[in-house]
C-alpha cells in the first residue's frame, strides 16, 4: 500500500508517513490511517456512513476504495480517485467499490512536506557541466556531455527509486511505477535483476558509468580515446540487457530502453568523430582509478541507504509494540497517583476538560523547554479538550532576587494578559533566558507579585517526590520513564477518551 497520489495531494512527507502509519499498533486499520494523518498535521474525522448519505459529502473526502484509502474528489458526475494511482469513477462504479468508512479532513499549514530535496543542487552541477561544455567543445563534444549527463539523471532516479521515492520522470517513461513490481515492465526489469557486485544492481551501474563518462567528457579532446574504448564495451552491457529484457524476463523496460538508446548514440558518437584521439598510458590508469573511486562511492551510499531502510523497518516493528495504547495505559497507572489541591496557579485551556497535563519545570532547566514545546502544542492542537498547568518548582527562601524577579513577571502576565500572550513569554523565556525582555512583555517596574501560590504548590511538588524536572503528569499519573515525552502524541487520542483515565 504506498498511497503516492494520496500523500502528494495532502502534501505530505511520504517516508513520514508511511514510517508512521507502518509503526501504528493498529496498522492497517483505519483507526492507523486516521491517527497518522493527525499526527502530521492533517486533521480529520472518519464516520461509517451508508452510501446514500454520500451525495452530502464536501467534494473532497478520503474513502476505502478497491481495499486502499483513496482520495476521492468530486467533478461533475464523475469521481477521480487518488491513491496507489489515479482513476475515474462515475458513481455506481465508486459506491460498488468502496467500503462505507469515510473520512473527512482539513489541510492545516502543519502538513507541509519535509523532505530534503537534492534535485536543485543536482541541477546547478548539471548546468554548470552543460555550460562548460557549450563554452569549449565542438558540437558533437556538446551532444555526446548532454547524453552522458541525460544518463546520470535518469540512473540517479532509477536509484532514488529503489529506497521507496517516486520518481515523475521514470514514472513518465514507464506508466504507474508504484504499482505492483509484476505488473509493471520496469518494475519487473530493474526489482528482479539479480546482479549483485557489493550490494549493487545492473542499474547501479549505469549510474557509475554515467557518472565516470560525464567527468572524462569534460576533459576532451584528451580523454577521447579512453572513452571511446569505454563506450564500445558499453555495448557489452547493452546485449546483456536487451538479452535479459527479451528472453529472460519476455517484457521490455521504457527506461532501460532509453539508458540503451543514450549508449548506442555515444558509441557512433565516438565511432565516427572520436578517431583522431590518441591513447595516453597515464590518462588511462587515472580514469580507471576514477571509476573505481566512483564504485565505492555509490556502493558506500547504496549500502548505507539500505541499512536505514532496515532499520526503519525494524523500528517501525518495535514502534507498533511501543505505541500500543494498552501498554502504555499499563505503565502510566502502575505509580500511584497524585493529588494537588493547588490546580489554578498558571491553569491554562479548557479548565473542565477530562484530561489534565501537568508540567513541573523549572525556568533554569535547560531540558525544560522541551517540555514546554510539547504542552504547547497539544494546548493549539487540543484547546477545548485538555487543561494543563505549569508548576515551576520555587521555594522563596532559596531562591535569589533573579529568579524571584522573573518568576513575578511571569505571574503578572498570567493575571494581567491573556493565556497565549503567558505561553509566548514562557517559549521566549526558553528560548533567550533573557529577563529584560520578560520584564518589557510583563510590563511593569519593580513591583513584585505575590508568589505565595507558587510556594505552596511547589511544596506539593516536593512532598510527591517531583524535584527533578520536567515531569508529565497527566491526570495525576506520571508520565511514565519507558517512554519519550514526545510519545504522548501518539496517545493524546486515545486518552481523550477513556473514561478510565
Amino acid at each position: 500500500m504506498t498511497l503516492d497520489k494520496l500523500i502528494s495531494y495532502l502534501k505530505l512527507d511520504k517516508q513520514e508517513f508511511l514510517f508512521q502509519f507502518n509503526s501504528h499498533p493498529n496498522y492497517p486499520s483505519a483507526l492507523a490511517f486516521s491517527d497518522t494523518l493527525n499526527f502530521l498535521g492533517v486533521k480529520n474525522d472518519a464516520y461509517e456512513l451508508d452510501k446514500e448519505y454520500w451525495d452530502e459529502l464536501p467534494e473532497e473526502f478520503i474513502a476505502i476504495v478497491e481495499n486502499s484509502f483513496s482520495l476521492v474528489k468530486k467533478t461533475g458526475t464523475q469521481y477521480s480517485v487518488y491513491s496507489d494511482k489515479s482513476k475515474t469513477l462515475n458513481k455506481e462504479e465508486l459506491h460498488k467499490n468502496s467500503t462505507d468508512f469515510v473520512l473527512l479532513f482539513e489541510k492545516t499549514e502543519n502538513a507541509e512536506q519535509k523532505i530534503s530535496n537534492y534535485k536543485p543542487f543536482i541541477y546547478v552541477i548539471l548546468g554548470v557541466v552543460l555550460l562548460y561544455s557549450l563554452l569549449n567543445f565542438s558540437w558533437y563534444g556538446i551532444l555526446f556531455n548532454l547524453l552522458s549527463l541525460a544518463g546520470v539523471y535518469i540512473s540517479l532516479e532509477i536509484f532514488n527509486q529503489k529506497f521507496g521515492n517516486t520518481s515523475a520522470v521514470i514514472g513518465s517513461i514507464c506508466g504507474d511505477t508504484s504499482t505492483n513490481k509484476t505488473t509493471n515492465s520496469c518494475n519487473k526489469i530493474i526489482n528482479e535483476d539479480k546482479t549483485s557486485i557489493l550490494g549493487l544492481k545492473f542499474s547501479d551501474f549505469s549510474l557509475i558509468y554515467f557518472i565516470g563518462i560525464t567527468v572524462l567528457g569534460l576533459f576532451l579532446p584528451a580523454t577521447g580515446y579512453i572513452i571511446k574504448g569505454f563506450t564500445i564495451v558499453s555495448l557489452i552491457a547493452v546485449g546483456y540487457s536487451l538479452y535479459v529484457q527479451a528472453f529472460v524476463e519476455k517484457t521490455f523496460c521504457r527506461v532501460c530502453l532509453l539508458i540503451i538508446s543514450i549508449l548506442v548514440a555515444q558509441v557512433v558518437l565516438t565511432l565516427f568523430f572520436f578517431e583522431n584521439f590518441y591513447f595516453n598510458t597515464n590518462i588511462a590508469v587515472l580514469s580507471l582509478l576514477l571509476w573505481g573511486i566512483i564504485f565505492f562511492i555509490v556502493s558506500y551510499f547504496n549500502n548505507l541507504l539500505n541499512d536505514k531502510e532496515a532499520l526503519q523497518k525494524s523500528n517501525a516493528k518495535n514502534l507498533r509494540f511501543k505505541r500500543n495504547y494498552d501498554l502504555f495505559k499499563r505503565e502510566l497507572v502502575e505509580k500511584e497517583k497524585i493529588t494537588f489541591t493547588d490546580n489554578q496557579t498558571f491553569s491554562l485551556g479548557n479548565k473542565s476538560a477530562k484530561i489534565n497535563i501537568a508540567v513541573v519545570s523549572n525556568p533554569y532547566c535547560g531540558f525544560c523547554k522541551g517540555a514546554h514545546e510539547i504542552l504547547e502544542n497539544l494546548l493549539k492542537k487540543y484547546p477545548n479538550d485538555i487543561s494543563a498547568q505549569i508548576r515551576f518548582n520555587y521555594f522563596s527562601e532559596k531562591s535569589n532576587e533573579k529568579s524571584t524577579a522573573l518568576l513575578s513577571d511571569f505571574m503578572s502576565i498570567y493575571k494581567n494578559k491573556h493565556e497565549s500572550e503567558f505561553l509566548k513569554a514562557v517559549e521566549t523565556w526558553f528560548e533567550n533566558k533573557d529577563d529584560k525582555q520578560i520584564r518589557d512583555l510583563a510590563g511593569i517596574n519593580g513591583q513584585l507579585e505575590d508568589l505565595s501560590s507558587l510556594n505552596s504548590m511547589s511544596l506539593e511538588n516536593a512532598n510527591a517526590g517531583l524535584n527533578f524536572t520536567p515531569i508529565l503528569i497527566i491526570n495525576g499519573f506520571q508520565f511514565p520513564d519507558k517512554y519519550d515525552r514526545e510519545d504522548i502524541h501518539y496517545f493524546i487520542d486515545e486518552l481523550l477518551e477513556d473514561d478510565e483515565i
